[in-house]
C-alpha cells in the first residue's frame, strides 16, 4: 500500500516541489546553525590570539603576527558573509549573487594578504590571483551596473 503513495508523490509535481522546498529550508537552517558555531569558535580563537599577541611580554604586532591577525579577521568576516548568504537564501529563496561575489572578493583579498614572503618565486600564482581578483571585481561591477543602470 505504501508503494502507490510513493508513486503519487513522484507524479504530483506540486507535492514534490513542496517537499524539496522544505528540505532546502531545513538544510539551510542546519547550515546556518553550523556557521554560527563556527563563528563562535573562530571568535574565541581570534580573541585568544589577540590576547597572546598584544600581551606585554610579546613583541608588537609586526610581520607574521600582524599577517596572522589580519588573516583571522578576514576569515571571520568571510564566515559571517557565508552565514549572511545562507540567511538571505532563507528569506528570499534566491541566491544573492552580489553577496556571493563580495564574499569571494574578500576571500581572494585574504589569500593575497597572507601570501608567503617567497611568493616572488611563483609568478604564475601571483598572476592567477591577480586575474581572479580582476574577474571577480569585474563581475561584481557588471552585476551592480546591470541592476542599477545609469539613466540617460
Amino acid at each position: 500500500m505504501a508503494f502507490p503513495k510513493l508513486f503519487n508523490f513522484f507524479q504530483d509535481d506540486k507535492l514534490f516541489q513542496e517537499v524539496l522546498s522544505r528540505f532546502q529550508r531545513a538544510l539551510a537552517k542546519v547550515l546556518a546553525i553550523g556557521m554560527v558555531i563556527v563563528i563562535i569558535a573562530a571568535t574565541i580563537q581570534f580573541i585568544s590570539v589577540i590576547v597572546v599577541e598584544v600581551s606585554p611580554a610579546s613583541s608588537p604586532l609586526i610581520g607574521q603576527e600582524l599577517e596572522r591577525v589580519l588573516a583571522d579577521v578576514l576569515g571571520l568576516l568571510i564566515t559571517i558573509e557565508v552565514l549572511e548568504n545562507i540567511t538571505a537564501y532563507l528569506k528570499d529563496h534566491k541566491i544573492q549573487v552580489e553577496l556571493v561575489l563580495a564574499t569571494a572578493i574578500t576571500a581572494m583579498a585574504r589569500k593575497i594578504i597572507v601570501l608567503p614572503a617567497d611568493v616572488s618565486s611563483k609568478p604564475l600564482l601571483v598572476a592567477s590571483l591577480g586575474v581572479g581578483t580582476l574577474a571577480l571585481c569585474a563581475s561584481y561591477w557588471l552585476i551592480k551596473h546591470y541592476r542599477n543602470p545609469i539613466k540617460a
